[in-house]
């Protein structure tokens, strides 16, 4: 068992060089995500020595990342800033003002860094440490915290807690690669006042909130308040609709276990055949045998029909299940609006499974082809379509006791590119699956045309999902 034991070596406040000061509204794609519990990933790097001598870490390697991180946030000066709601606004924003900062954690652990990049199952409690807290109270919210921790002479990890109501996973993805980009190229010789380097135009955000409009404008009858919704389940907190504290979902750690599992280009190839064998066996609403079948719709089928059988094959009572996923909006909007759009623009859709169809035999293809019927349905009717009804969808699926799987992360983030200047991340983590039953979901880091999937489950699920995964991939 890796040990949890971990010192802070220092906590800075880290600003832009300089910044103007900048008000974003929360648009209602925003709104959705307001009192959610923070983004949470991890980036494991490798070092050589000497650079992961400490001496040298803290004195040379900690300085750069530091400067980059300032020099990145001028380019992204929200980030820097709160949320907050002024009394003579309807809607939340985020405010920057010159002079605010982000939170940067510097710290050393004492964790067998080969264990905390093995992807078998591990306590999930081992991560917690290497994510940093990001503060919110009634009256305001950080955007983002940081910590960087060091494994003396083997790595290093840098942890990123992100507020959902301010950017999705695209646009923090862009930020962090923006922060990379800019640490590789920095020159120790610079002077850590001098101006921010430009970034590549993939890199550069576009922040024009009029972009997206407001729901009306659009046609669409958005008047359901999904805060207060969410408030039902968390009775004891704040209900004030301009209460901007955001609601504990704890980590589930007690009993839990965190692993990491990996689907070859090969074996895609080979879940997409089984697939489509079964495609007209099946009855889930698609007309006939699609040309393709993405590896996202192959991927979530798999590790869903695995994970509801694992948690019913151990708790026999949960039966029920339901599969929710976000859509990425920019280029789906009309018209399009910019791909470097900073803030959130995905929209959340349930697939149109029968709770029971994720235990059933054939459930993996039935799953597929129910995940592939909503995204063509999605592309057909529009990203928005279904939404009068969505909100009181989930409420009917919380009341009849329906376990909610989602996924956080995407294959096309391209994460394992994430380069600071030391080679590209031995492991990129979201930690904060362990907060819900979500599946995290990157790019194969080693480059074969596969995925990678994270999960926190309790030990004995895990146990069975294991054998089941690995089975399943045995099978013709």
């Amino acid at each position: 068992m890796a040990s949890h034991n971990i010192k802070i070596h220092d906590h800075l406040r880290v600003s832009p060089p300089s910044a103007t000061e900048i008000s974003l509204s929360l648009t209602f794609f925003d709104l959705f995500w307001l009192r959610f519990h923070p983004v949470e990933r991890i980036f494991f790097y490798t070092l050589p020595t000497p650079h992961s001598n400490p001496s040298i870490f803290y004195s040379k390697l900690v300085p750069k990342l530091k400067t980059s991180l300032s020099r990145t946030l001028q380019h992204f000066p929200p980030l820097a800033g709160n949320v907050v709601w002024p009394d003579n606004t309807p809607n939340p924003t985020v405010q920057y003002t010159p002079g605010d900062s982000v939170s940067l954690v510097v710290a050393e652990s004492e964790a067998d860094f080969n264990h905390v990049l093995d992807n078998s199952p591990h306590e999930a409690s081992e991560l917690r440490c290497l994510v940093p807290h990001l503060d919110s109270s009634d009256s305001h919210a950080s955007v983002v915290s940081f910590q960087i921790t060091l494994f003396p002479n083997r790595g290093f990890s840098i942890g990123i807690s992100t507020h959902h109501a301010v950017l999705d996973g695209k646009s923090s993805t862009i930020f962090v690669k923006a922060w990379a980009s800019l640490c590789k190229t920095y020159n120790d010789d610079e002077s850590s006042e001098s101006s921010s380097p430009s970034l590549a135009p993939e890199l550069k955000p576009f922040f024009d909130r009029t972009a997206i409009k407001d729901p009306s404008e659009i046609g669409l009858n958005f008047t359901v308040n999904w805060t207060e919704i969410l408030t039902k389940f968390f009775p004891n907190e704040n209900s004030d609709g301009r209460c901007l504290k955001l609601l504990p979902f704890p980590p589930r750690l007690e009993d839990h276990v965190r692993a990491s599992f990996a689907l070859t280009g090969a074996d895609l190839e080979k879940l997409r055949k089984r697939v489509l064998s079964k495609w007209d066996i099946v009855d889930r609403g698609a007309e006939s045998e699609p040309p393709r079948l993405s590896s996202f719709v192959l991927t979530c089928a798999y590790a869903l029909a695995c994970i509801a059988k694992a948690i019913h094959g151990v708790e026999k009572e949960k039966e029920k299940f339901a599969f929710a996923f976000t859509v990425d909006c920019r280029a789906r909007l009309e018209p399009p609006i910019h791909d470097n759009y900073f803030g959130n623009c995905v929209w959340g859709h349930v697939v149109d499974a029968e709770p029971l169809d994720f235990i059933k035999e054939e459930a993996f293809a039935i799953v597929a082809k129910s995940i592939h019927s909503k995204i063509k349905m999605i592309l057909d009717e529009g990203i928005f379509h279904g939404m009068e009804s969505a909100f009181s969808r989930y409420e009917s699926l919380g009341k009849d006791g329906v376990e909610i799987m989602g996924i956080a992360g995407s294959n096309r983030f391209g994460v394992y590119g994430t380069d600071f200047g030391w080679g590209k991340p031995a492991k990129v983590e979201i930690a904060s699956v362990d907060r819900a039953l979500t599946i995290g979901f990157a790019e194969s880091k080693d480059g074969n045309d596969g995925v990678q999937v994270g999960l926190v489950l309790k030990k004995h699920v895990m146990d069975l999902f294991c054998t089941l995964f690995r089975q399943g991939m045995l099978d013709d």
